[in-house]
């Protein structure tokens, strides 16, 4: 991984550990030009096939457009899950809708719920807005079938873990955990440390739900599409993004 940081940092590419093989898995979106690709695959096989490199639809973007819509600044984005501290409530989403402006609402236009208090963006992908309205939300995830997940625990995904995906535009969608302390290079800039899903997702998504059960697992941070059931999904982990802020889901 220090190698492909030093040698091939290029945009449209992400890379993580796959213990299931002891390797690194990387992936090349279409933005990455076969010039580009020659360099990642020389950079990969000076690695004695500690390195394995593969192509995926699309492109790695952040897909601004728990689960439930949030707007701010003319985007939208999705909450992924409700915290607190002490008797204070919040909610967590990516950082990169955070930095687009400190208030949220619930509806395109509609009164104010919350205020931005925290943002982390690009290294991280995760905010917290602070519920500014007076509601005390419950601490669950919208499941878009008329009925909610309670969140009782925070914890870090492993590799073949299954888990869900609850965000504004896809809804509800399943997938599991292909690598780890994974390293995205968005065009504005990289993220590290992430979580690599198989997913759907599409804009407008970010900032939603990745959870398995009752625990929450990550902040939906982006991906490079979705073909057929099969996306590549990456979320922040939740549980940095508790500590940052001193938080607990309830």
């Amino acid at each position: 991984m220090a190698a492909l940081e030093t040698g091939a940092k290029i945009t449209g590419t992400s890379w993580g550990i796959d213990p299931r093989t002891n390797q690194v898995s990387v992936e090349a979106d279409r933005s990455v030009s076969a010039r580009e690709m020659a360099r990642l695959k020389k950079v990969a096989d000076a690695q004695d096939g500690a390195v394995r490199v593969s192509r995926v639809p699309g492109t790695f973007k952040r897909e601004v457009a728990g689960g439930d819509a949030i707007y701010g600044g003319g985007s939208r984005c999705s909450a992924a899950f409700n915290v607190s501290k002490g008797t204070t409530r919040y909610f967590v989403t990516a950082g990169h809708c955070t930095n687009i402006t400190a208030n949220w609402s619930a509806a395109s236009g509609g009164p104010a719920i919350g205020v931005r208090e925290g943002t982390s963006f690009p290294t991280n992908d995760y905010g917290i807005v602070r519920y500014t309205n007076g509601s005390a939300p419950a601490g669950n995830v919208n499941l878009y079938n008329g009925s909610h997940q309670d969140i009782t625990s925070a914890a870090d995904a492993v590799v073949g873990q299954a888990l869900k995906k609850s965000g504004s535009t896809t809804k509800v969608t399943s997938g599991t955990v292909t690598a780890v302390n994974v390293t995205v290079n968005y065009g504005d800039g990289p993220v590290y440390g992430m979580v690599r899903t198989t997913a759907c997702s599409a804009g407008g998504d970010s900032g939603g739900a990745h959870f398995a059960g009752g625990v929450a697992l990550g902040i939906h941070s982006g991906s490079s599409g979705c073909t057929g059931t099969s996306g590549s999904a990456i979320h922040q982990p939740v549980k940095e993004a508790l500590a940052a802020y001193g938080e607990n889901v309830y």
